[in-house]
């Protein structure tokens, strides 16, 4: 039996324009096309004249459309799996799919265009020789929290998705936790409202109070700077974060990894001073 082919399409993130020439030729040609919500796809299809038998897989049916386009797949058809913006699969439902195709010997073709974070990274003025992808972080406080403090020593740059009613809540924890980083906040990527806010975490901060939040958010980062401190300086800052509340165990590990410090010896000499 001849199995058929997959498609992993990238599509605008918003700006109808922003599609290649391949993309548009793998949809006319599907004989399917997996859509993570159909009325959303279909403004982009209906835009290019293309008119193709849908099925939808958004997040909650994903499991079980899987089990169905693999039949699909299975009988020799051609699918086009693409989602409401950007590529399948990247912080987008389409993982499901592609990992049972793999599995299962399907041939998977990826067929590459609009990034959000790629963009942002590209536009963002902030080192983009390493970066590391994170998405969204946690919803809850404690554990967005938790993995910002993870994050702290990473060196290099950082990208993240955030939702509008909790960028301002994400951004006060990086400010509190990264300290006087140069970020960008980047809203609404190719679309009528884009806009991009460069400077510290702070100043980023200050600004977002007169703009409306609204839309969606990609925030880079720079990664943390290993500066060559004394323990003194260490010291300082180490008391800094236990007058915002950090117990002194962890203010000791966060100081120690942000510079490369003995946490024992800086954790002990606090307790001298």
């Amino acid at each position: 039996m001849s199995f058929g082919t997959l498609y992993i399409v990238a599509t605008p993130i918003g700006n109808l324009e922003d599609i290649t020439l391949r993309a548009l030729r793998v949809l006319k040609e599907a004989d399917l096309i997996a859509a993570e919500d159909t009325r959303h796809s279909l403004k982009l299809l209906n835009y290019y004249g293309i008119s193709k038998p849908l099925i939808s897989y958004w997040s909650e049916k994903e499991k079980v459309r899987t089990e169905e386009i693999m039949g699909k797949l299975k009988a020799g058809m051609v699918v086009a799996l693409i989602s409401d913006a950007g590529t399948p699969g990247i912080s987008d439902p389409g993982a499901v799919l592609i990992r049972t195709a793999v599995e299962e010997g399907v041939e998977v073709i990826p067929v590459p265009g609009p990034s959000a974070l790629l963009a942002a990274l590209s536009a963002s003025g902030l080192p983009s020789e390493q970066f590391s992808f994170i998405g969204f972080l946690p919803p809850k406080a404690g554990q967005r929290r938790k993995r910002l403090t993870e994050l702290a020593s990473e060196e290099k740059t950082l990208i993240f998705y955030e939702a509008p009613h909790r960028i301002a809540e994400t951004l006060e924890d990086m400010e509190d936790i990264f300290g006087e980083r140069r970020a960008a906040l980047v809203k609404e990527l190719t679309k009528i409202h884009e806009e991009i806010l460069r400077g510290s975490l702070a100043e980023i901060l200050n600004e977002l109070k007169s703009r409306t939040i609204a839309g969606e958010y990609v925030v880079v980062v720079e990664g943390m700077k290993r500066e060559a401190v004394t323990m003194d300086e260490a010291l300082i800052e180490m008391k800094s974060l236990m007058k915002k509340g950090r117990g002194r165990k962890e203010a000791s590990s966060l100081v120690a990894e942000q510079y490369g410090l003995s946490r024992k010896k800086l954790y002990d000499l606090s307790l001298e001073a």
